[in-house]
């Protein structure tokens, strides 16, 4: 086990595929010489040279409508679009294209491909450059999410991904970029698909996506103190949900906290919260809780974006209701 940066743990898993497959490539806009706007692809094209790791023109509905073509011929395009907010851009080749064509095909063509994203609130970046819009893909039939939380699984899920025969979306928080944490040695791969117990519980399971996870651990601990003990849950991968571990885990606690940073209305903390109402409604002690932004841009204010962040206090004042209300 070494401590390695979330970002770095990520750039270490593409150099590891670059190097185990040459079809592996990396398209986007400054992504080669410069080494990304976040230098999160820092020396690939020092040593994969421009073929592999192609810097493009600002045409984010270009770019991916290669990466669709390339994927179709054989290779396995690792897609950067800078901030997920572009995703809009990128909507047709993605949604109409990749996410359809092994269907279309009746399984002749497979869309290999990876598209990679920064998203999350913080660096007052403003309301065009911090939203988190993975719900919107979650409801695209033919994709998978992905939005780790930690180093080790950032590197192992981006492993898996590239590895994967259908299009992928992985979403990074940038602000988990310089979180660090233990990766383990050697082809470390995490299976897509399989949510993590963080910290177990008995009392109370805490559901937290993405850079939620951190908040969520200090309320465990703040509940701790109180005698309430929460598991925490980290699902690593909206699509395919691990519908089962989040079950079985309220069905043991009795009472279940859903928390997104990113805008709750019509998001995924829904989406969960729904599921495990109906698989464990037998033993729910209370109504699942949600916990996510509330329904309004980003500001750029230093002092009001932090308000559209669920913070740990407000998850502990959730749980407490659940007792105590």
């Amino acid at each position: 086990m070494r401590e390695l940066a979330l970002k770095a743990a990520i750039l270490e898993g593409l150099f590891e595929e670059f190097r185990r497959d040459p079809a592996v490539m990396l398209i986007g806009e400054d992504v080669g010489a410069a080494g990304g706007i976040f230098k999160q692809t820092e020396g690939l094209f020092e040593e994969f040279g421009h073929w592999r790791v192609l810097d493009t023109p600002i045409s984010e509905p270009g770019i991916m409508g290669m990466a669709v073509g390339a994927a179709m011929t054989g290779l396995r395009p690792v897609v950067e679009i800078m901030f997920g907010d572009f995703v809009t851009l990128v909507m047709d080749p993605l949604v109409n294209q990749a996410a359809k064509l092994r269907w279309m095909s009746a399984g002749q063509y497979g869309v290999p491909l990876v598209l990679r994203t920064a998203v999350g609130v913080g660096g007052t970046l403003g309301p065009q450059h911090s939203q988190s819009l993975y719900a919107w893909l979650c409801h695209v039939p033919g994709l998978k999410v992905v939005l780790p939380s930690t180093p080790a699984d950032a590197k192992g899920l981006m492993k898996s991904a590239i590895r994967d025969n259908d299009p992928v979306v992985f979403f990074e928080d940038r602000n988990t970029y310089n979180l660090k944490g233990p990766v383990p040695d050697g082809d470390h791969l995490v299976r897509i698909g399989e949510a993590r117990v963080v910290r177990p519980g008995r009392d109370v399971t805490l559901i937290a996506v993405g850079r939620m996870v951190q908040p969520a651990l200090v309320a465990a601990a703040t509940l701790a103190a109180e005698g309430i003990e929460a598991e925490d849950i980290d699902p690593r991968t909206l699509v395919p949900l691990d519908t089962e571990t989040l079950v079985n885990s309220v069905r043991r606690t009795s009472r279940a906290l859903v928390i997104d940073g990113a805008v709750q209305q019509f998001g995924v903390t829904g989406e969960i919260a729904a599921t495990v109402a109906s698989e464990a409604f037998d033993w729910l002690d209370a109504p699942v809780g949600r916990l996510g932004a509330p329904a309004v841009p980003v500001p750029t204010s230093t002092a009001l974006e932090s308000l559209v962040v669920p913070s740990a206090g407000q998850i502990v004042q959730a749980v407490r209701g659940m007792f105590h209300d």
